[in-house]
């Protein structure tokens, strides 16, 4: 058992570098989440096609950087080919919006939806059934898989009569997302410095 436990540490202690240089992009994510539901949270007279760019933007930096991420962690993380699969689908479809802004307005809330349920849902499936994390972490994971859930059901249940009030969700969602990952990474951050 005490052999366990000293390569446990010694494990870590490998691992640290590849994880310490995962919290930079870990953080951007965040804090670029964090603007970007601040800018549809408060900005006054905010258009539709300019919630638009914003939106494919950070969809495909955030699938970018889950990307790199999920392929940096495999053999270590267990569930690093959902994420791959999540961040694929995210580059798709900041790709598509981008390229396709009169498309992209008529199928916008369904696409807006449909990305916080499978974010919600990749988060939450980690947070459930990846026991090699800590409790802490699964407890992070779940709290933003229920909220991406929440936020994707109650776009998807209102596309047209919510108006401003999808964009009040996607800000809101996006800014408590953000919140959660830079948590997530210093929280990680400490634990590896143990």
């Amino acid at each position: 058992m005490c052999n366990l436990k000293e390569g446990d540490h010694m494990a870590r202690n490998e691992l640290s570098p590849l994880v310490r240089q995962l919290f930079g992009l870990t953080i951007g994510q965040g804090v670029l989440a964090i603007f970007f539901g601040i800018f549809a949270l408060f900005w006054p007279g905010l258009t539709v096609a300019l919630l638009i760019v914003l939106f494919s933007v950070f969809i495909l930096i955030a699938g970018v950087v889950a990307i790199i991420s999920s392929l940096s962690t495999i053999g270590i993380e267990k569930f690093w080919w959902l994420e791959l699969i999540y961040a694929l689908l995210a580059v798709g479809l900041g790709v598509f919006l981008l390229r396709n802004p009169i498309a992209a307005g008529a199928i916008f809330i369904l696409a807006i939806g449909i990305t916080f349920i499978v974010r919600g849902v990749v988060d939450l499936l980690k947070g459930l059934f990846d026991r090699e994390r800590s409790s802490d972490s699964r407890t992070l994971s779940v709290l933003v898989g229920v909220l991406g859930l929440v936020a994707g059901i109650i776009t998807l249940l209102h596309p047209l009569s919510a108006g401003v009030a999808v964009v009040w969700v996607v800000g809101l969602y996006a800014v408590l997302y953000g919140a959660f990952i830079v948590a997530f990474a210093f929280r990680e951050q400490r634990l590896l410095a143990k």
